[in-house]
């Protein structure tokens, strides 16, 4: 009979041994593959290099988190 394995999703690429890091691993990229938010008009942003962010619905460009927008407080 065969043993049920437990679904690790995108971690799985790495092999047996790397537990610590793949668990690291899957709570950063869950984090990463959310939508995230604009701090300016609320629509959409997504990431174009490490902590550069672009909106697609305003166009803006800003700083942020290396990989998903952390809150913080924005000066109008």
């Amino acid at each position: 009979m065969a043993v049920k394995r437990k679904k690790i999703g995108a971690a799985g690429r790495f092999g047996a041994g790397y537990g610590k890091v793949k668990n690291k691993l899957i709570a950063v990229e869950r984090k990463q593959r959310i939508k995230q938010e604009c701090p300016f008009c609320k629509g959409t942003a997504k990431r174009d290099n490490r902590s550069i962010w672009k909106c697609i619905k305003c166009s803006k460009v800003f700083a942020g988190g290396a990989f998903h927008l952390e809150n913080q407080r924005v000066k109008n």
